[in-house]
């Protein structure tokens, strides 16, 4: 019998300095039975990141076909699609196609770099691509924060990332491994 998504109910706050964007999200997110707790976070860590109003969690995990978040217009035009981990160099390239604007957070430490290094040379030919690393470090931190029912209080500043539950807080430094050119 397939196991069922584990439910995560999520009160979002993010203060984001750096685009003077400042609300509260309440969200209930789908933990897939394969999802790590780091995952996790790093999913809600990137739509902070990336928030606004018509921002949107996916299936993810769940759905093949879907980036884990994405943003679309009011017309239904992929505007972001952002996708976790490390998709392969087919699932970049056609993300690119799709999407006006594609951001993959990466992260896993060593095998992140050792995925870069492999597809950075083909993916030089997208404008519309961003590529941002986790360190391990961090992304670990952040999964010990997980629990079934949160409160995030996310603050960005100056690009530095300072996420808190409770009394715990873990500092997250993104890296910034390609820009997009738009």
């Amino acid at each position: 019998m397939a196991q069922k998504s584990t439910i995560y109910k999520v009160e979002l706050s993010v203060s984001d300095m750096d685009r003077h964007y400042y609300a509260t999200h309440k969200l209930t997110v789908a933990k897939h039975p394969s999802e790590t707790d780091e995952r996790l976070m790093v999913r809600l860590l990137a739509f902070a990141l990336n928030a606004n109003e018509q921002l949107e969690l996916t299936k993810g995990l769940s759905a093949d076909d879907e980036p884990d978040i994405w943003q679309k217009s009011l017309s239904d035009e992929l505007e972001l699609w952002v996708a976790l981990g490390l998709p392969s160099e087919k699932v970049v390239r056609q993300s690119c196609g799709k999407a006006s604007k594609v951001i993959v957070y990466s992260y896993g430490g060593r095998t992140a770099e050792v995925w870069w290094e492999k597809i950075k040379n083909s993916t030089t030919r997208f404008d519309n691509l961003q590529v941002i690393n986790f360190s391990e470090k961090d992304t670990n931190n952040l999964g010990l924060l997980a629990s079934r029912s949160m409160k995030l209080q996310i603050n960005i500043q100056d690009g530095e990332v300072m996420v808190s539950v409770d009394d715990s807080i873990v500092y997250v430094t993104p890296v910034k491994w390609k820009s997009s050119n738009l």
